[in-house]
Protein backbone atom coordinates (compact mmCIF):
# COMPACT_ATOMS: atom_id res chain seq x y z
CA UNK A 1 0.00 0.00 0.00
CA UNK A 2 1.28 3.47 -0.92
CA UNK A 3 0.10 6.47 1.10
CA UNK A 4 1.03 10.14 1.18
CA UNK A 5 2.95 11.59 4.09
CA UNK A 6 -0.10 13.68 4.98
CA UNK A 7 -2.30 10.58 5.12
CA UNK A 8 0.11 8.85 7.50
CA UNK A 9 0.40 12.00 9.59
CA UNK A 10 -3.38 12.20 10.01
CA UNK A 11 -3.67 8.51 10.91
CA UNK A 12 -0.95 8.79 13.57
CA UNK A 13 -2.47 11.94 15.04
CA UNK A 14 -5.87 10.27 15.27
CA UNK A 15 -4.33 7.26 17.01
CA UNK A 16 -2.52 9.36 19.63
CA UNK A 17 -5.60 11.51 20.27
CA UNK A 18 -7.76 8.38 20.65
CA UNK A 19 -5.24 7.16 23.24
CA UNK A 20 -5.59 10.40 25.20
CA UNK A 21 -2.87 12.70 23.85
CA UNK A 22 -3.67 16.36 23.29
CA UNK A 23 -3.63 17.75 19.75
CA UNK A 24 -0.24 19.44 20.10
CA UNK A 25 1.48 16.30 21.32
CA UNK A 26 -0.28 14.14 18.73
CA UNK A 27 0.94 16.45 15.96
CA UNK A 28 4.50 16.37 17.32
CA UNK A 29 4.51 12.58 17.52
CA UNK A 30 3.09 12.22 14.02
CA UNK A 31 5.64 14.57 12.49
CA UNK A 32 8.52 12.67 14.09
CA UNK A 33 7.28 9.25 12.92
CA UNK A 34 6.48 10.40 9.39
CA UNK A 35 9.93 12.03 9.16
CA UNK A 36 11.44 8.56 9.63
CA UNK A 37 9.32 7.07 6.84
CA UNK A 38 10.10 9.97 4.52
CA UNK A 39 13.84 9.62 5.13
CA UNK A 40 13.77 5.90 4.39
CA UNK A 41 14.10 4.69 7.98
CA UNK A 42 11.01 2.50 7.69
CA UNK A 43 11.81 0.61 10.89
CA UNK A 44 11.26 3.78 12.96
CA UNK A 45 8.24 5.32 11.26
CA UNK A 46 4.58 4.37 11.30
CA UNK A 47 5.65 0.75 11.80
CA UNK A 48 6.44 1.77 15.41
CA UNK A 49 3.01 3.28 16.10
CA UNK A 50 1.51 0.08 17.46
CA UNK A 51 4.39 -0.22 19.91
CA UNK A 52 3.60 3.15 21.50
CA UNK A 53 -0.10 2.29 21.78
CA UNK A 54 0.63 -1.07 23.39
CA UNK A 55 2.93 0.57 25.93
CA UNK A 56 0.16 3.04 26.74
CA UNK A 57 -2.31 0.17 27.17
CA UNK A 58 0.05 -1.33 29.75
CA UNK A 59 0.46 2.00 31.57
CA UNK A 60 4.12 2.12 30.57
CA UNK A 61 3.68 5.28 28.49
CA UNK A 62 1.94 8.46 29.66
CA UNK A 63 -0.16 10.17 26.99
CA UNK A 64 -0.56 13.28 29.16
CA UNK A 65 2.97 13.82 30.47
CA UNK A 66 4.03 16.79 32.57
CA UNK A 67 7.38 17.34 30.85
CA UNK A 68 9.39 19.55 33.16
CA UNK A 69 12.84 20.93 33.97
CA UNK A 70 14.05 19.59 37.32
CA UNK A 71 17.42 21.35 37.42
CA UNK A 72 19.19 23.89 35.22
CA UNK A 73 22.05 26.31 34.77
CA UNK A 74 22.32 28.96 32.03
CA UNK A 75 23.66 26.36 29.58
CA UNK A 76 22.31 23.03 30.90
CA UNK A 77 19.08 21.41 32.02
CA UNK A 78 17.78 18.12 33.35
CA UNK A 79 14.35 17.25 31.94
CA UNK A 80 11.92 14.73 33.42
CA UNK A 81 9.81 13.31 30.61
CA UNK A 82 7.14 11.95 32.98
CA UNK A 83 7.14 8.66 31.04
CA UNK A 84 5.90 10.41 27.91
CA UNK A 85 6.61 9.32 24.35
CA UNK A 86 10.19 10.19 23.50
CA UNK A 87 8.89 11.52 20.19
CA UNK A 88 7.50 14.44 22.17
CA UNK A 89 9.90 14.61 25.11
CA UNK A 90 12.99 14.88 22.90
CA UNK A 91 11.46 17.73 20.89
CA UNK A 92 10.74 19.64 24.08
CA UNK A 93 14.31 19.01 25.22
CA UNK A 94 15.75 20.31 21.96
CA UNK A 95 13.60 23.44 22.24
CA UNK A 96 15.16 24.03 25.68
CA UNK A 97 18.66 23.42 24.31
CA UNK A 98 18.04 25.90 21.47
CA UNK A 99 16.72 28.54 23.89
CA UNK A 100 19.81 28.17 26.07
CA UNK A 101 22.11 28.31 23.05
CA UNK A 102 20.40 31.52 21.96
CA UNK A 103 21.15 32.99 25.36
CA UNK A 104 24.66 31.74 26.14
CA UNK A 105 26.00 30.08 22.97
CA UNK A 106 25.37 26.41 23.76
CA UNK A 107 22.63 24.39 25.38
CA UNK A 108 22.90 20.84 26.77
CA UNK A 109 19.94 18.87 28.04
CA UNK A 110 19.91 15.52 29.79
CA UNK A 111 16.60 13.66 29.78
CA UNK A 112 15.31 10.94 32.07
CA UNK A 113 11.98 9.13 32.42
CA UNK A 114 11.37 9.17 28.67
CA UNK A 115 10.65 6.53 26.06
CA UNK A 116 11.60 5.59 22.49
CA UNK A 117 12.04 8.80 20.46
CA UNK A 118 12.05 7.67 16.83
CA UNK A 119 15.05 8.68 14.72
CA UNK A 120 17.75 10.75 16.39
CA UNK A 121 18.38 12.76 13.23
CA UNK A 122 14.92 14.31 13.30
CA UNK A 123 15.57 15.91 16.68
CA UNK A 124 19.10 17.04 15.82
CA UNK A 125 17.84 18.70 12.63
CA UNK A 126 15.53 21.01 14.59
CA UNK A 127 18.59 23.14 15.37
CA UNK A 128 19.45 23.78 11.71
CA UNK A 129 16.99 26.61 11.05
CA UNK A 130 18.50 28.52 13.98
CA UNK A 131 22.02 28.46 12.47
CA UNK A 132 22.98 25.93 15.11
CA UNK A 133 24.56 22.52 15.19
CA UNK A 134 22.21 19.94 16.70
CA UNK A 135 23.37 16.85 18.58
CA UNK A 136 21.13 14.05 19.79
CA UNK A 137 21.68 10.62 21.31
CA UNK A 138 19.67 8.09 23.29
CA UNK A 139 20.20 4.80 25.01
CA UNK A 140 17.93 1.87 24.22
CA UNK A 141 17.16 -1.52 25.71
CA UNK A 142 20.03 -3.98 25.95
CA UNK A 143 20.39 -6.04 22.77
CA UNK A 144 24.12 -5.59 22.13
CA UNK A 145 26.97 -7.64 23.55
CA UNK A 146 30.23 -5.81 24.29
CA UNK A 147 33.31 -7.10 22.50
CA UNK A 148 34.23 -10.58 23.81
CA UNK A 149 30.90 -10.96 25.68
CA UNK A 150 27.81 -13.09 25.02
CA UNK A 151 25.68 -10.98 27.38
CA UNK A 152 23.40 -8.16 26.24
CA UNK A 153 24.46 -5.02 28.08
CA UNK A 154 24.01 -2.09 25.67
CA UNK A 155 21.41 -0.86 23.22
CA UNK A 156 21.89 0.16 19.61
CA UNK A 157 22.36 3.64 21.13
CA UNK A 158 22.20 6.02 18.13
CA UNK A 159 24.06 9.30 17.66
CA UNK A 160 22.96 12.14 15.37
CA UNK A 161 24.65 15.40 14.40
CA UNK A 162 23.09 18.00 12.09
CA UNK A 163 25.30 20.80 10.71
CA UNK A 164 23.96 23.62 8.52
CA UNK A 165 25.51 24.76 5.26
CA UNK A 166 24.74 27.69 2.96
CA UNK A 167 23.74 26.69 -0.57
CA UNK A 168 24.44 22.98 -0.04
CA UNK A 169 22.08 20.72 1.92
CA UNK A 170 23.03 20.20 5.57
CA UNK A 171 25.37 17.52 6.83
CA UNK A 172 23.19 15.06 8.79
CA UNK A 173 24.81 12.05 10.42
CA UNK A 174 22.33 9.67 12.04
CA UNK A 175 23.75 6.28 12.98
CA UNK A 176 23.35 3.44 15.40
CA UNK A 177 26.48 2.32 17.25
CA UNK A 178 25.84 -1.15 15.82
CA UNK A 179 26.16 -2.32 12.19
CA UNK A 180 22.37 -1.92 11.89
CA UNK A 181 19.45 -0.77 14.00
CA UNK A 182 17.30 -3.47 15.60
CA UNK A 183 14.40 -2.44 13.37
CA UNK A 184 16.37 -3.62 10.33
CA UNK A 185 16.45 -7.13 11.79
CA UNK A 186 12.67 -6.87 12.15
CA UNK A 187 12.40 -5.80 8.49
CA UNK A 188 14.50 -8.84 7.44
CA UNK A 189 12.24 -11.10 9.49
CA UNK A 190 9.09 -9.68 7.88
CA UNK A 191 10.65 -10.20 4.44
CA UNK A 192 11.98 -13.67 5.40
CA UNK A 193 15.55 -12.67 4.52
CA UNK A 194 18.81 -13.59 6.20
CA UNK A 195 20.60 -10.76 7.96
CA UNK A 196 24.09 -9.88 6.72
CA UNK A 197 27.09 -11.40 8.44
CA UNK A 198 28.42 -9.25 11.25
CA UNK A 199 25.07 -7.98 12.52
CA UNK A 200 24.44 -10.52 15.29
CA UNK A 201 25.73 -13.55 17.16
CA UNK A 202 24.07 -16.61 18.70
CA UNK A 203 23.56 -16.96 22.45
CA UNK A 204 26.90 -18.80 22.50
CA UNK A 205 28.68 -15.96 20.72
CA UNK A 206 28.94 -17.60 17.29
CA UNK A 207 28.38 -15.60 14.06
CA UNK A 208 24.92 -15.97 12.52
CA UNK A 209 22.74 -14.73 9.66
CA UNK A 210 19.49 -15.84 11.33
CA UNK A 211 16.99 -12.96 11.34
CA UNK A 212 15.55 -14.43 14.55
CA UNK A 213 18.89 -14.43 16.34
CA UNK A 214 17.72 -12.08 19.07
CA UNK A 215 14.51 -14.02 19.65
CA UNK A 216 16.62 -17.15 20.00
CA UNK A 217 18.72 -15.64 22.77
CA UNK A 218 21.51 -14.12 20.71
CA UNK A 219 22.79 -10.56 20.70
CA UNK A 220 23.53 -7.77 18.26
CA UNK A 221 27.17 -6.84 17.71
CA UNK A 222 28.80 -3.44 18.17
CA UNK A 223 29.80 -1.41 15.13
CA UNK A 224 32.80 -3.21 13.65
CA UNK A 225 31.31 -6.67 14.35
CA UNK A 226 34.46 -8.29 15.76
CA UNK A 227 37.72 -7.23 17.40
CA UNK A 228 39.74 -7.53 14.17
CA UNK A 229 37.38 -5.08 12.46
CA UNK A 230 37.17 -2.62 15.34
CA UNK A 231 34.17 -3.76 17.38
CA UNK A 232 35.86 -2.36 20.47
CA UNK A 233 35.37 1.10 18.93
CA UNK A 234 31.66 0.49 18.36
CA UNK A 235 31.46 -0.78 21.94
CA UNK A 236 33.10 2.43 23.18
CA UNK A 237 30.68 4.59 21.17
CA UNK A 238 27.66 2.72 22.54
CA UNK A 239 29.01 3.01 26.07
CA UNK A 240 29.54 6.76 25.64
CA UNK A 241 25.92 7.22 24.55
CA UNK A 242 24.67 5.12 27.48
CA UNK A 243 26.65 7.16 30.03
CA UNK A 244 25.75 10.58 28.58
CA UNK A 245 22.09 9.66 28.08
CA UNK A 246 21.41 7.85 31.33
CA UNK A 247 24.14 7.80 33.96
CA UNK A 248 24.37 11.60 33.60
CA UNK A 249 20.60 12.19 33.66
CA UNK A 250 19.43 9.56 36.15
CA UNK A 251 17.70 7.32 33.61
CA UNK A 252 18.16 3.54 33.43
CA UNK A 253 21.40 2.38 31.83
CA UNK A 254 22.96 -0.81 30.51
CA UNK A 255 20.82 -3.92 31.11
CA UNK A 256 18.20 -1.97 33.11
CA UNK A 257 16.88 0.07 30.16
CA UNK A 258 13.19 -0.84 29.67
CA UNK A 259 12.31 -2.52 26.35
CA UNK A 260 10.18 -0.80 23.72
CA UNK A 261 8.16 -3.92 22.98
CA UNK A 262 5.22 -4.37 25.34
CA UNK A 263 5.44 -8.17 25.57
CA UNK A 264 8.77 -7.90 27.44
CA UNK A 265 8.61 -6.68 31.02
CA UNK A 266 11.08 -4.06 32.24
CA UNK A 267 14.09 -5.45 34.11
CA UNK A 268 13.64 -5.68 37.89
CA UNK A 269 15.34 -3.34 40.36
CA UNK A 270 15.70 -0.34 38.00
CA UNK A 271 18.65 1.97 38.64
CA UNK A 272 16.95 5.08 37.21
CA UNK A 273 13.83 6.49 35.58
CA UNK A 274 12.79 5.36 32.11
CA UNK A 275 14.96 5.83 29.04
CA UNK A 276 17.48 8.66 28.77
CA UNK A 277 18.51 11.09 26.04
CA UNK A 278 21.28 13.66 25.67
CA UNK A 279 20.52 16.62 23.44
CA UNK A 280 22.56 19.67 22.52
CA UNK A 281 22.53 22.80 20.39
CA UNK A 282 25.54 24.98 19.57
CA UNK A 283 25.16 28.45 18.08
CA UNK A 284 27.66 28.73 15.25
CA UNK A 285 28.29 32.42 15.84
CA UNK A 286 29.47 31.50 19.33
CA UNK A 287 32.60 30.31 17.48
CA UNK A 288 32.78 32.33 14.25
CA UNK A 289 30.38 34.30 12.00
CA UNK A 290 27.68 31.89 10.80
CA UNK A 291 27.85 33.02 7.16
CA UNK A 292 31.60 32.34 7.04
CA UNK A 293 31.15 28.91 8.59
CA UNK A 294 28.34 27.95 6.21
CA UNK A 295 30.36 29.08 3.19
CA UNK A 296 33.20 26.82 4.30
CA UNK A 297 30.72 23.98 4.94
CA UNK A 298 29.63 24.35 1.31
CA UNK A 299 33.26 24.04 0.26
CA UNK A 300 33.80 21.04 2.55
CA UNK A 301 30.71 19.28 1.20
CA UNK A 302 31.55 19.92 -2.46
CA UNK A 303 35.15 18.81 -1.95
CA UNK A 304 34.09 15.44 -0.56
CA UNK A 305 31.18 14.93 -2.92
CA UNK A 306 33.37 15.63 -5.96
CA UNK A 307 36.24 13.44 -4.81
CA UNK A 308 37.57 10.73 -7.12
CA UNK A 309 35.45 7.65 -6.60
CA UNK A 310 36.45 4.05 -7.12
CA UNK A 311 35.66 2.65 -10.56
CA UNK A 312 32.37 0.79 -10.56
CA UNK A 313 31.21 2.43 -7.31
CA UNK A 314 28.74 5.30 -6.80
CA UNK A 315 29.97 8.83 -6.34
CA UNK A 316 30.83 9.86 -2.81
CA UNK A 317 27.90 11.03 -0.71
CA UNK A 318 27.72 13.33 2.30
CA UNK A 319 25.91 12.12 5.43
CA UNK A 320 22.25 12.99 4.85
CA UNK A 321 22.38 12.80 1.04
CA UNK A 322 20.74 9.39 0.75
CA UNK A 323 17.95 10.26 3.18
CA UNK A 324 17.30 13.55 1.38
CA UNK A 325 17.05 11.77 -1.99
CA UNK A 326 14.58 9.26 -0.55
CA UNK A 327 12.56 12.03 1.10
CA UNK A 328 12.17 13.95 -2.16
CA UNK A 329 11.08 10.78 -3.96
CA UNK A 330 8.57 9.82 -1.28
CA UNK A 331 7.12 13.31 -1.00
CA UNK A 332 6.45 13.14 -4.73
CA UNK A 333 5.30 9.52 -5.04
CA UNK A 334 4.10 8.45 -1.60
CA UNK A 335 5.35 6.01 1.03
CA UNK A 336 5.04 2.26 0.59
CA UNK A 337 3.80 0.44 3.70
CA UNK A 338 4.49 -3.30 4.08
CA UNK A 339 1.26 -5.43 4.08
CA UNK A 340 2.09 -6.81 7.53
CA UNK A 341 2.24 -3.27 8.92
CA UNK A 342 -0.97 -2.30 7.12
CA UNK A 343 -2.80 -5.22 8.72
CA UNK A 344 -1.43 -4.33 12.16
CA UNK A 345 -2.42 -0.68 11.77
CA UNK A 346 -5.91 -1.52 10.59
CA UNK A 347 -6.36 -3.77 13.63
CA UNK A 348 -5.12 -0.87 15.73
CA UNK A 349 -7.71 1.42 14.14
CA UNK A 350 -10.44 -1.04 15.13
CA UNK A 351 -9.26 -1.04 18.76
CA UNK A 352 -9.00 2.75 18.90
CA UNK A 353 -12.20 3.34 16.88
CA UNK A 354 -10.51 5.49 14.25
CA UNK A 355 -10.62 5.38 10.46
CA UNK A 356 -8.53 2.64 8.87
CA UNK A 357 -5.26 3.41 7.16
Amino acid sequence: MIKSAQHLDTFIQNAFIAAGANKQHAAMAAEALVAADLRGVDSHGIARLGGYIRLWQQARLNMRPNIRVEHETPSTALVNGDLGAGLIVAQKAMDIAIDKANNVGTGWVGVKNSNHFGIAGYHAMKALKHDMIGICMTNTSALVAPTFSSERLLGTNPIAVAIPADKEPPFVMDMATTPAANGKLEVCERQNKDIPEGWAQTKNGDPTTDNRALKNGGAMLPLGSDREHGSHKGYCLGAWVDIFSAVLSGANYGPWVPPFVSFLTPPPNPVGDGIGHFIGAMRIDAFRPANEFKTHMDNWIKTFRQSQHIKGQPTVQIPGDQERIIENERLANGISIHPTIVNELNELSRILHIQQL
